[in-house]
């Protein structure tokens, strides 16, 4: 989570803020507000910006 990707299938640069059921992607935009998404096919993610919070 906290990944920064770019959502092939609506063109729109998003933040990852959750994964539910280990399939469902949770994503929110990465600038200016709107209503948050979810996607079921995270092969259309392209990750543009890792968050870097590993352990």
């Amino acid at each position: 989570m906290g990944d920064q990707v770019h959502d092939e299938a609506t063109g729109r640069k998003a933040i990852v803020t959750d994964v539910r059921k280990g399939s469902v992607y949770i994503l929110r935009p990465v600038a200016g507000g709107g209503a948050f998404w979810e996607i079921e096919d995270p092969g259309r993610l392209t990750v543009t910006k890792p968050s870097g919070g590993g352990l």
